[in-house]
Formats: C-alpha cells, sequence, structure tokens
C-alpha cells in the first residue's frame, strides 16, 4: 500500500503542530469531540436543504472507549462522515479546516453553530499516540475507508469494513516514559474530568462505559461490580436557557459544581448579549474573600468558552482589577481564537465583552446598595478594600467607575454609608466631606481633633483601612464638594472674627510659641494655637499631603523611603497647661522645656506613634509628679 506525504510546506510543521501549539496534552481530547460535534451538526444542516433526511437530535451522539489492554483510545461519532477525497483534503492537508469550509458557506441556525476553525485540532491527537486511525463512511456513501498515520512520515488510505454512517478515530496511545506518564488517558476517571472539563456543554451526548459497584441480589453486604453506559456531559448549559425557567439554586448549584468557591454567592448576574459581538456569561459576586486573595497565587479570571467549549480556565482579560473577585463564566461565538483554540489573536471582541461586563457588575452591585444593604454590607466587608485600591491605581483612572460604590464608617450614623448619603445630609453651611483616620472606630472616637466638627454638627467618615486615605487623596472631591482631614492644618469652619482673635493671640504668644519650635527642632514645623480643641490640652495636625496616617504605613513598608508628615503642635489656649506654660515661660524657661517636650510626647501617643526615648519621657513625667 503506498503510503502518502502531507501536502504541507514540510515534515517540520507537523512536528511543530504535536510539540508547540498546545500548552496541555489532554486538550486533544477537547478537538476530537468538537470536530466529532462539527460532524453531526453538518448532518443538521444538510437535513434544512435536503427533504430526503430528517434530523432526529436524540439519535446522535460520541462515544468514548479506552482498552487498557491494546493501549486504545477510541472516539466514535455518528456525525456525516467523510469520503476518500474529504480524508484526503481535510485530514492530508494540515491546517486545512473542512469545519471552517463548511461554516462560511452555512450561516448558524437555531444554535448550531460549528465550531472547528483550523485544520489543526485533529493533530494534537499525535502529542498523546504512535498511531492515529480514522475510519469513516460518509453520508450517502455505500463505501468506508481507513486513514492511517504515524506522525509526520506520511498516511494510508484504503478501502475498509464499516457498516454506519460516521467516523471512529482509533489512537495508539504512547507507552509511558520517564517523565510522561500516558496511562493517565486511558483511565476512565480522567477520562471522565477531561470530558467535564472541555466539553461539558458540546450539545450532543458524549457517552462512555462506566464501571461502578452494587449491593449483590440476594446479599446484604457482598457488593459485585457491573458496567453500563452513562452519558457524561451536561450538554445544555445554564447559560443558554431562558432566566425564567432558572431558579436561585441553580445558580448556586452551577456555582459549586464549576468549584467557583466554598461559600454561597451573594448575587448572580446572568447576560444575553446578541448584537456585534454575541456571548451569554453567568457571573457571581461571592459572599467570602478566598483565603489567598491578596497573595500572588490567586488568579483573577473568568471561565472562557468558544461555543460551549472550554477555551481557557481564567480568562484575566475579561475583568479589571478592581472586579478581580467575581466569579463566573463567559460564552462567545465571536471570539478571533489562535491555532490552538487557547489563545485569542485579537482583543477587540474581548475588550468589548469586559467591558460590558464590567459596567453590567457595576450597576448590579449599585443595585445591591439600595436594595438589599444587608448582603452588600456582606460584600464590601469581603472586598471594599478592593475597591478602594481601584480608586487609587492606575492613577486614578478608574475613579468615576467606583466611587458610588464606597462606604465609610460614619460618626453620626454609627454604620458603614456611601459618599452620596453623606453628601445629601451635609449641612447648608458645610464646605468639605470631613474624614478622621485612625487604626479603630474606637480610637477615632477619642481623637482630639475630631471635636470642633462634631461640636459643629458635622458628620465625620471613620477611615480605618491603610488604603482609605490613599484612595480619597486620589478621588479629592465628590460631587463637588472637597475631602478634609480633621487633622488639616485649616478645617474651613472658623468664622473670620474667629480667625482673628485666633491671629491676635497666636501674635500676642509668639515668643513662646518660638521657644517650644526652636525645643523641638525639626520634629514639627510648627507649634501655634488650636482653635479646634475643646477638653484636650494639645494634638498635632498636619500641612501637605502626607498624613500622620499615611507616614505610619508608608513606614510600614519594606521599601520605607523615610516620608515623614510636616507636623504641626497645636495648644489648646483654654486649657489650664497653656496657663502653666506661659507661667514658665515668664519665671523657668526649664519647665517650659519640660512641659514641651511633655506635651508632644503625649500627642504622639495619641496618634499611635512611637516615642523616640522612652526613658526621657518617663523620666520627665518623675519631674512633673516630684
Amino acid at each position: 500500500m503506498e503510503k502518502k506525504q502531507f501536502k504541507a510546506e514540510s515534515k517540520r510543521l507537523l512536528e511543530m503542530m504535536i510539540n508547540s501549539i498546545y500548552s496541555q496534552r489532554e486538550v486533544f481530547l477537547r478537538e476530537l469531540i468538537s470536530n466529532a460535534s462539527d460532524a453531526i451538526d453538518k448532518i443538521y444542516y444538510r437535513a434544512l436543504t435536503d427533504d430526503s433526511l430528517s434530523f432526529e437530535k436524540d439519535s446522535y451522539f460520541i462515544k468514548i472507549t479506552p482498552n487498557k489492554e491494546n493501549r486504545t483510545l477510541t472516539i466514535l461519532d455518528t456525525g456525516i462522515g467523510m469520503t476518500k477525497e474529504d480524508l484526503e483534503n481535510n485530514l492530508g492537508i494540515i491546517a486545512k479546516s473542512g469545519s471552517l469550509a463548511f461554516k462560511k458557506e452555512n450561516e448558524s441556525k437555531d444554535g448550531h453553530d460549528i465550531i472547528g476553525q483550523f485544520g489543526v485540532g485533529f493533530y494534537a491527537a499525535f502529542m498523546v499516540a504512535d498511531v492515529v486511525t480514522v475510519i469513516s463512511k460518509a453520508l450517502g456513501s455505500d463505501e468506508a475507508y481507513k486513514w492511517e498515520s504515524e506522525g509526520a512520515e506520511g498516511y494510508t488510505i484504503e478501502p475498509h469494513e464499516k457498516d454506519t454512517v460516521g467516523t471512529e478515530i482509533i489512537l495508539k496511545i504512547k507507552e509511558n516514559e520517564e517523565e510522561d506518564n500516558y496511562d493517565e488517558f486511558l483511565e476512565e476517571y480522567n477520562l471522565k474530568s477531561i470530558i467535564k472539563k472541555y466539553s461539558d456543554f458540546i450539545r450532543y451526548p458524549i457517552k462512555m462505559d462506566v464501571k461502578g459497584q452494587r449491593a449483590k441480589e440476594g446479599s446484604d453486604n457482598e457488593l459485585e461490580e457491573y458496567e453500563e453506559e452513562q452519558i457524561i456531559n451536561s450538554m445544555v448549559p445554564i447559560w443558554r436557557k431562558n432566566k425564567n425557567e432558572l431558579t436561585d439554586e441553580d445558580y448556586v448549584a452551577f456555582y459549586n459544581e464549576k468549584h467557583y468557591g466554598f461559600d454561597k454567592p451573594i448575587k448572580h448576574i446572568h447576560i444575553n448579549v446578541d448584537g456585534t459581538v454575541r456571548y451569554n456569561a453567568i457571573l457571581y459576586i461571592p459572599e467570602n474573600m478566598p483565603y489567598d486573595y491578596y497573595s500572588k497565587e490567586y488568579e483573577k479570571g473568568l471561565e472562557l468558552y468558544s461555543n460551549g467549549v472550554l477555551i481557557m480556565n481564567k480568562c484575566p482579560e475579561l475583568l479589571p482589577d478592581y472586579f478581580s473577585f467575581v466569579k463566573g463564566m463567559v460564552d462567545s461565538e465571536d471570539l478571533s481564537l489562535n491555532i490552538s483554540r487557547e489563545i485569542l489573536q485579537q482583543d477587540r471582541q474581548l475588550k468589548f465583552i469586559s467591558k460590558n461586563i464590567s459596567k453590567k457588575i457595576k450597576n448590579e452591585l449599585k443595585s445591591l446598595m439600595k436594595n438589599d444593604r444587608e448582603n452588600y454590607e456582606k460584600f464590601y466587608k469581603s472586598f471594599g478594600r478592593q475597591l478602594k485600591y481601584g480608586v487609587y491605581s492606575d492613577f486614578g483612572s478608574n475613579k468615576e467607575v467606583l466611587q458610588d460604590l464606597l462606604m465609610f464608617y460614619s460618626s453620626k450614623e454609627k454604620k458603614l454609608v456611601s459618599l452620596d448619603e453623606y453628601v445629601s445630609r451635609m449641612a447648608e453651611d458645610q464646605k468639605y466631606i470631613y474624614y478622621a483616620s485612625g487604626e479603630s472606630i474606637e480610637r477615632i472616637e477619642k481623637l482630639p481633633q475630631t471635636e470642633l466638627v462634631s461640636e459643629k454638627g458635622y458628620e465625620i467618615l471613620f477611615f480605618t483601612e491603610d488604603i482609605d486615605e490613599f484612595a480619597i487623596k486620589m478621588l479629592m472631591s465628590y460631587n463637588e464638594k472637597e475631602f478634609k482631614s480633621v487633622s488639616s492644618g485649616d478645617l474651613g469652619i472658623e468664622s473670620e472674627e474667629d480667625q482673628k482673635q485666633t491671629e491676635s493671640e497666636q501674635t500676642e504668644n509668639k515668643e513662646l510659641f518660638e521657644f517650644m519650635k526652636n525645643i523641638l527642632s525639626d520634629k514639627v514645623k510648627d507649634v501655634r494655637l488650636s482653635k479646634r480643641l475643646r477638653s484636650h490640652p494639645v494634638c498635632l495636625t498636619t500641612e501637605g499631603e502626607v498624613t500622620i496616617e499615611m507616614e505610619k504605613i508608608l513606614s510600614a513598608m519594606p521599601d520605607n523611603q523615610n516620608v515623614k508628615a510636616e507636623k504641626v503642635l497645636e495648644i489648646n489656649s483654654n486649657h489650664e497647661v497653656f496657663q502653666s506654660l506661659k507661667n514658665a515661660f515668664e519665671s523657668d524657661k526649664e519647665k517650659v522645656t519640660l512641659y514641651t517636650n511633655l506635651l508632644y510626647n503625649q500627642a504622639l501617643l495619641i496618634e499611635g506613634l512611637p516615642i523616640q526615648d522612652p526613658v526621657e519621657f518617663t523620666n520627665d513625667m518623675c519631674k512633673v509628679m516630684v
């Protein structure tokens, strides 16, 4: 029998296909099953124009049969089959796709869209097989043919016996090698797993003879083995079903089945788009944060399907980083895939899908905040930090998208509130959105700097996470209202009359404050009178962009660049301590030095900052007590 050569540029082309194109060997089965599905679809299309043909979907199937003894794996389909010419043209010419040519000639009807685009998927079989045999009988033909190849050296075609229309592909699985286990492609469990992973939603049943155990008839404790034919795949994907037919339980079951998480999702989003780019998607907002969410090991992305066939486990391009917590899948018929069906050739369609998905996620989260606050707060507890990172990252380019989703603890409401809710409650004379930063709500509530703002009746947002101030600095304002820290130099509250009085008192005590500033040297930028304090004698405020909380966070980072806030020591002129300072300045300058150091260290402790010399601080305390 004459061996024919592949009609391709060189032997190296096939070798490249086998060794370089696919990232995982197991995808050979995905490719062969997709080809089998296409073969059945072709009968459906033929029946549309041929009155002598009828297409009964239940009559068509794909069957996978492993044989460990002979080391063969057989993929059988009841599709349209191939003539000798088809075998010659479609299998004899590498990278020629019969499915692609068929697809161009026939428009998709009733969801029967041809999967295949390239003529290389079949050759993935050589990644796991030494010999590939194809026995096929075409629809309407009385003859069957056998195509056989051992790889790049060529192939043979000869007449063969086959009773039924369709194709049978028999792979002679390679022997195990030192680092490669090929036995796994003969194991029932592994084959079922591969089918479920990649081809679960092929529209025709994929059958296998499956072994099991059951109680032996007439016996209470004796088991017997049996074998029965089972359908392995689900066939109809949930995302192609009518939303009205599905219940919340169906969506949760799919979430669990796909192992998207161990929790129960807070929200599901079912999207069907039939436009320029057609796609279906099911997305989930999880309740709990994955244990590795903020580690390098965490991979964001959605499952990507093309015509129900899994292309990528995690497609990161489908989600922006700030929505990386979203789980789910996207299925589209319009993706431009590369030759291995694993990577996208161009991302125009993907960008379109990603943009629409992001918009949908945002709208659903806003709806959740408005209509189901309890669940939104559960979500926000897990992923609010990620939204804030989204505001801060990329130089704030996404802040407009995310600002309406942010929430912070309110001094008035004693719970989380949105920025929109805060602004809607602002007093007419209130110029700014006020916030205070600290390690916890309890510590912030005790901050001296909050006294004046609280006295005015203004609401204060509490920032307790390390990202909060960085995000707000990037956001700058909301609804034309600027953010203002209660620790900033100018609170924008004092009347003109109060400002004049403060300036007058500042001038009156100028020498005292300059003396104190010289004592503290470069520890503070200035010492001045405070109008924000009521019951406390002293506090630290800041000037410039870096606040004290930001300084603490930056100093804790591995690449600490010693960034410092420009601190101002403020003294309460209505407190007894101030009178003691004035008296000491008149009669005992050493006492002023003692008091100044004590007050400065007290202010540091209030802010949660370390004291430079704890021993000196305790000695100073003792001097006051003696």
